[in-house]
C-alpha cells in the first residue's frame, strides 16, 4: 500500500445506498484510492452494510470504516478522516459527497493537477447534476458582498470551463488536498458543523499562500441537497450561523469595512427573505448561534491574519466583484441603488 495513493473520504449519515454507489465509482477509478468511510453516528444499518461490503468484496485494506459516536457534521466528520490520513502519513486526501459518483478519471486528474502545480494545495473539478445536463459547481467564489457561491451553478454543462486554472475555492463535495496544508492552516473548522466550511478552508489556504486549482478533467455527478434535506431548517440555520464566521475570520483588515458594509445589508436582506418564506425561526436561531461563536472567531482571526503570506491586493483580485448571477435578489437591490 503506497502512501502516494490518495485517500478519499466519504462521510455517511443514514445513506448507505448512496455511499455504496459512491464507493463503487471510486473502485472503478484509473487511479484507485484508499477509501475511508466515516460514519457520523447513523441510526440505520449503515455500518452492518459497509462491513458486509468489505467482506463480500475482500477490500478490508482498501475500504476503511471509521465510526463517530455522535454526529459531528460535515466539518467534524471529515476531520475524523483527515486525522486518520495524517496518522498514516498519506500525501493526498480528498473528499467526495456520499450522494456523488465519480467519473473514472476523477481521482487521477485531481492528483495530476496537484503534481503539476506545487504551489497549489487544493484542486477541484466539475460537479454536474446527476442528469449530466446541468452544472452544480466548478469551484467556489467569495464576493465583495460577503457571500460565497458556486461557479456556474445551474448552467448547462457546455458552459463549464474547458481549461485548468486557478479559482478562489474548492467545493467540499469533491476536492483533493495536500496533507501538508493541514499542518499549515489546520483542518475544517468544526464550529461550522456544515455549510461554508469548505469556503472557510479555501480562504485560509489562499491567505497562507496556497493556490487552489480547477481541472475540467475531474468530473463527478451529484444529487443536490440529499443530506441537508433530511432535516428541515438545517440549511437555513447553518447559513445564518456560518456566513458571519467566514467573514470575521478571513476578510483582511483593509477590506473588512468595505465588504462588511455590503455584507451587513446582504445578511439582513437574506433574513427578511427567510421570514417571507416561513424560515424565520431557523434563521433567528442561526443568527443567535453566530453571535455566540463570534468571540472565538475573532480569536481565530488574529492567528489567521497574523500568518497571512499574501498581499491584500492579491486577495482583492481573487474576490468576485459580485453579486453572482444566481443571487437575483442582490442584483435587483444593487440595480435599485445605482438608479438613485
Amino acid at each position: 500500500m503506497t502512501k502516494d495513493r490518495p485517500v478519499i473520504i466519504i462521510l455517511n449519515w443514514n445513506s448507505a445506498d448512496d455511499t455504496i454507489e459512491c464507493v463503487d465509482s471510486l473502485r472503478r477509478q484509473t487511479l484507485v484510492p484508499i477509501i475511508v468511510i466515516v460514519d457520523n453516528d447513523s441510526h440505520d444499518d449503515s455500518i452492518k452494510r459497509f462491513k458486509a461490503y468489505q467482506a463480500n468484496h475482500q477490500v478490508a485494506d482498501d475500504v476503511i470504516i471509521l465510526q463517530n459516536d455522535r454526529n459531528l457534521g460535515f466539518a467534524g466528520g471529515i476531520n475524523t478522516g483527515l486525522h486518520y490520513a495524517q496518522k498514516c502519513s498519506y500525501k493526498y486526501v480528498g473528499v467526495l459527497n456520499p450522494d456523488a459518483i465519480a467519473d473514472k478519471n476523477w481521482c487521477q486528474s485531481l492528483v495530476e493537477e496537484l503534481l503539476a502545480h506545487p504551489e497549489a494545495g487544493i484542486t477541484t473539478g466539475i460537479m454536474r447534476r446527476r442528469d449530466g445536463k446541468t452544472l452544480d459547481t466548478t469551484g467556489d467564489f467569495y464576493t465583495t458582498w460577503g457571500l460565497p457561491g458556486p461557479r456556474n451553478r445551474d448552467e448547462p454543462t457546455k458552459n463549464a470551463p474547458n481549461r485548468p486554472d486557478e479559482v478562489f475555492g474548492a467545493t467540499g463535495g469533491g476536492a483533493l488536498y495536500r496533507m501538508t496544508i493541514f499542518d499549515d492552516i489546520d483542518m475544517f473548522d468544526e464550529a461550522f458543523f456544515m455549510y461554508y466550511e469548505d469556503v472557510d478552508l479555501s480562504f485560509r489556504a489562499q491567505l497562507a499562500g496556497w493556490k487552489v486549482r480547477f481541472t475540467p478533467r475531474a468530473i463527478a455527478y451529484h444529487k443536490v441537497g440529499a443530506s441537508s434535506g433530511k432535516v428541515p431548517g438545517l440549511a437555513v440555520f447553518n447559513t445564518f450561523k456560518n456566513l458571519p464566521l467566514v467573514f470575521v475570520k478571513n476578510v483582511p483588515g483593509r477590506l473588512f469595512w468595505s465588504i462588511g458594509i455590503r455584507f451587513f445589508v446582504t445578511y439582513w436582506l437574506l433574513f427578511f427573505s427567510a421570514l417571507r418564506h416561513g424560515n424565520g425561526w431557523p434563521a433567528f436561531k442561526g443568527i443567535f448561534a453566530s453571535i455566540t461563536h463570534k468571540p472565538t472567531a475573532y480569536i481565530k482571526r488574529f492567528t489567521i491574519q497574523k500568518n497571512r503570506k499574501v498581499s491584500v491586493n492579491y486577495i482583492y483580485s481573487i474576490i468576485h466583484k459580485g453579486p453572482l448571477p444566481n443571487q437575483t435578489g442582490l442584483l435587483k437591490f444593487r440595480k435599485l441603488l445605482l438608479r438613485r
